[in-house]
């Protein structure tokens, strides 16, 4: 019986038993490549596209690990977390193919299409202020009031299992690695992809990318120590949360390092990555190949894993449209 009680208990068996635990409900998704990236930023680039799970994001593979690992009498009262958007429908997903409830607290500026999903998939939403403080606060209300087992989006290392068979998937679909770039907020699937390179592919080095306006691990991995910011501003939305234990277990020992890109140059890779991948990909998922255009010395001539975090977007506010723009 494996021990899932921290970080620093986890191993390659975690990953591999979750793994099997979640194969009949997520999809083991497709790999891209486009030439002209690959000429463009001067590396050969392999686009891991969970966009293309049923629930539009990584973050189904750790909900549903959670939720089918739970006993008969943890699931009965269902489970319940906070999230901005993709862990929320994730967990609304897993819950919903197993029969039980889900309770979720979600910042009220979360995208419409994110809540449209939740309610979809059958998940109760309780909305809060888009701060972490008021995330927190209001769903230990909530947990209260239901008795739910929390699913914690990213600080779960049964979520942070759940997320490392997305890089297993990434090696064998792309061999020969040099580089594995992904998004980092709560830091859930880089630490996955920590987990597993780590154990598999050592010498595979992970990189983590995210938005200026939201740079708190960048700043964390400098200091040495978690710094939480509450409420940061940006058009990535997944990436607003701070980094917490379980993930800065994995970051502070295993990423190599942490690049930044800004607001419009993450529109731009998210509008190029559209166009040439021709797929619908989040603001957050472009993030990485927004910091690999900024950093091309860094990346020359290597063979680069991107892994592409989500699709969730509302269509009828894209972040290049007039109105987003007056706004920033």
């Amino acid at each position: 019986m494996l021990d899932w009680s921290s970080a620093d208990v986890l191993s390659i068996a975690h990953m591999r038993e979750a793994h099997e635990r979640i194969k009949p409900h997520i999809r083991r998704t497709p790999v891209l490549t486009s030439d002209y990236l690959d000429e463009l930023s001067g590396a050969r680039l392999f686009f891991k596209c969970e966009n293309f799970q049923e629930a539009g994001a990584f973050k189904v593979r750790g909900a549903c690990n959670a939720v089918f690992g739970l006993s008969d009498a943890m699931a009965e009262k269902g489970v319940a977390t906070h999230s901005s958007g993709n862990h929320a429908l994730s967990l609304s997903y897993a819950a919903g193919r197993r029969g039980i409830p889900c309770n979720v607290v979600m910042p009220r500026t979360a995208p419409a299409a994110k809540k449209d999903a939740v309610r979809r998939y059958g998940g109760t939403i309780t909305e809060c202020a888009p701060s972490t403080s008021a995330r927190e606060e209001v769903f230990a209300e909530v947990q209260a009031r239901t008795g739910a087992e929390f699913v914690h989006p990213y600080n779960d290392p049964r979520v942070i299992a759940g997320q490392a068979t997305c890089s297993a998937e990434l090696l064998e679909q792309a061999p020969g690695l040099d580089a594995v770039v992904a998004p980092i907020g709560g830091g859930g699937m880089v630490s996955g992809s920590c987990l597993t390179l780590s154990n598999l592919a050592p010498g595979v080095k992970i990189y983590a990318a995210e938005p200026e306006q939201a740079d708190d691990a960048f700043r964390s991995l400098q200091a040495g120590h978690i710094i939480a910011d509450d409420a940061p501003e940006t058009v990535a939305d997944g990436l607003k949360v701070p980094l917490r234990e379980n993930t800065w277990f994995f970051v502070s020992r295993f990423v190599s390092e942490i690049y930044t890109a800004s607001e419009q140059e993450i529109i731009a890779a998210m509008k190029i990555t559209w166009k040439h991948l021709r797929i619908v990909m989040e603001p957050s998922s472009a993030v990485p190949l927004a910091t690999i255009m900024k950093n091309p010395a860094v990346f020359q001539g290597q063979r680069v894993g991107i892994i592409i975090t989500g699709g969730n977007v509302d269509l009828d506010n894209l972040p290049w449209t007039g109105a987003e723009e007056e706004k920033r």
